[in-house]
């Protein structure tokens, strides 16, 4: 009995770790507001370890759900692994929240919201009941999907081209926000065509629902630690691309009519670091930068390895790829925060 209580406990760490990232931003903000004076060497050490719990709470619920991820599970471990995954996409989840509330023009906390909705999750994961049928083998699954993998993967080497670019225009905000209007004004005359970007939003939208059939069907299998950081990254790329149209598209552009340009990404005119809502679009933008890049890295790595190159080398190239994930994400975030060159 003591053992059973001591494995629900734990399989709900990614859950805590959800629960507490909206709290973590707003002690960072307190942190760093101006209100509570001048910046001392203690409230920028607070601030930044405020800022580094929160961006780690997903990283968290990956190692999770790595930890829960070693043999075919029953149903309630099942569970806690897919709410371990979930927990990996908490930063666009909550920022889907805040910006869905405002749209409904619901008057309620995004923070009571988000909060009610994990424990739910937990009561679910806790007391859903078990099942005598476990989980099939990856031996049984991986026919199934074969080419619903093979189509995730030629979609996302389509949008790769949009990706790149928008990723090399935001790095060229170290430039200056004239120098990225500039690019993104030249770019958006083929993204944004009246044929272009009807397609690209589609096949946005594709990616994620066939990413989260794979993800589900991939889920209940034994797995390594490649195949589950593919998994958790591709979970939350699914949350990221919804919000983010969700944002841009629907929010901002239909409702608001606010032009996405520099100053909209960039939270001016007070920044994304001192506005207490716009804090949270710092993990939100900065993981989605590292994931997608590792996310294309893990496919990456695995087509290598069906075509014969050794496993040892399509490694090496998976974790030079994340080493760069993190660096474009930082460097891209740095712009975004006012650094120049």
């Amino acid at each position: 009995m003591a053992n059973t209580a001591a494995e629900k406990l734990r399989s709900m760490i990614p859950a805590a770790g959800a629960m507490a990232y909206p709290f973590l931003l707003d002690a960072f903000h307190l942190a760093v507001s101006p209100a509570a004076g001048p910046m001392s060497f203690g409230r920028l050490a607070l601030a930044a370890l405020c800022l580094l719990a929160a961006t780690a709470a997903p990283l968290l619920a990956l190692a999770c759900a790595h930890w829960m991820t070693k043999a075919a599970p029953s149903s309630f471990a099942l569970r806690t692994r897919r709410l371990a995954y979930l927990g990996i996409a908490a930063p666009p989840l909550f920022v889907l929240t805040g910006v869905g509330l405002g749209l409904l023009h619901i008057p309620v906390s995004d923070e009571i919201v988000w909060v009610a909705g994990w424990l739910v999750a937990c009561l679910y994961v806790l007391f859903g009941g078990e099942q005598a049928q476990r989980a099939a083998p990856s031996a049984a699954i991986a026919p199934s999907i074969a080419k619903w993998r093979v189509t995730h993967g030629v979609a996302a080497a389509i949008i790769l081209f949009y990706v790149a670019f928008h990723l090399t225009n935001h790095l060229l905000g170290w430039l200056g926000p004239d120098v990225h209007a500039a690019v993104m004004k030249a770019g958006r005359t083929v993204y944004r065509s009246s044929v272009v970007e009807p397609i690209l939003v589609v096949l946005m939208l594709f990616q994620v629902a066939v990413g989260m059939r794979l993800a589900w069907r991939w889920s209940p299998a034994p797995a390594d630690a490649y195949r589950v950081f593919q998994i958790g990254s591709g979970v939350y790329l699914a949350a990221f691309i919804v919000t983010h149209l969700n944002s841009a598209l629907v929010s901002a552009r239909a409702v608001h009519h606010i032009d996405t340009n520099w100053a909209w990404a960039s939270g001016a005119p007070t920044g994304l670091i001192h506005d207490a809502w716009s804090i949270r679009l710092v993990p939100h933008y900065a993981l989605g930068v590292f994931f997608v890049l590792a996310h294309l890295t893990s496919g990456l790595r695995g087509v290598l390895i069906a075509h014969g190159v050794a496993t040892a080398v399509a490694n090496r190239i998976w974790a030079t790829g994340l080493a760069i994930g993190g660096l474009v994400a930082i460097a891209i975030m740095s712009g975004l925060c006012g650094v120049r060159i």
